[in-house]
């Protein structure tokens, strides 16, 4: 049995086909192959290793904390991103500091702060309760007046959770739209603006650059009643941690 989980781990980083089989199989053994997708992480290539991730998470078995947390140091920057995400996902206890470091390392080599990655620990931070994030009086209230499962606020107050933001020194890095029908969330297109912000411009700047991008796409956004937004933003502590 050992020597057959082994030859799946090894197939993670097969063809699709291939790997998602052995990806599946690895799942349905559950707790038994962790140990062996942990030792054969390092003989995996970047897609091997974002399988062997899902594998962690769908099986959920603390054991992989140790091994997630050490790709935290991977060259390859989805690997990092996967596994912040999953050692939130999966409340590996010890987890915070990591994710500390990776994400100091991610501004330290200069990553735009609305890329995946550090993106993804930002989240993975804020999961753990190691980051709150600011949000203003004005966006809470439209956040409760909405469904309590709704995927973000009603689109018809976009401006207003712009400016609010804004007004309270938040940059918007950028902004997903979902449609809710019939129990169902489905992910909508929105406006396809495609911003890019000076990051070694002062803060100040950079909140009103990303109010005046994010109120241009809130004029051409998708609305509706069943249309919600959901802004992704960052406060200037996350660009400017205590070190």
């Amino acid at each position: 049995m050992t020597s057959h989980i082994e030859t799946l781990v090894q197939q993670l980083d097969g063809k699709a086909d291939e790997s998602y089989d052995a990806r599946a199989e690895l799942i349905w053994i559950g707790a038994d192959a962790i140990p062996a997708v942990i030792n054969g992480l390092p003989s995996l290539g970047g897609f091997g290793q974002l399988t062997a991730i899902e594998v962690f998470e769908e099986v959920g078995d603390p054991r992989c904390g140790p091994a997630l947390i050490g790709l935290l140091d991977s060259d390859n920057p989805t690997v990092r991103e996967w596994a912040a995400m999953a050692l939130a996902s999966l409340e590996i206890d010890g987890a915070i500091e990591p994710l500390r470091r990776a994400y100091l390392a991610c501004l330290e080599r200069a990553t735009p702060p609305d890329w995946t990655e550090p993106v993804g620990i930002c989240w993975a931070l804020t999961e753990l309760g190691a980051r709150t994030p600011v949000v203003p009086p004005l966006t809470a209230h439209l956040r409760a007046t909405a469904a309590d499962d709704a995927p973000g606020w009603p689109s018809a107050h976009f401006t207003e959770i712009i400016n609010d933001l804004a007004d309270h020194a938040q940059v918007i890095l950028y902004s997903q739209f979902w449609r809710v029908d019939a129990g169902g969330t489905y992910g909508v297109s929105g406006p396809g603006l495609d911003w890019e912000l000076d990051w070694t411009a002062p803060w100040e700047h950079l909140v009103e650059e990303s109010r005046t991008w994010s109120l241009l796409e809130a004029s051409e956004a998708p609305a509706g009643d069943n249309i919600f937004v959901a802004p992704t933003w960052i406060d200037r502590t996350d660009l400017h941690p205590e070190r």
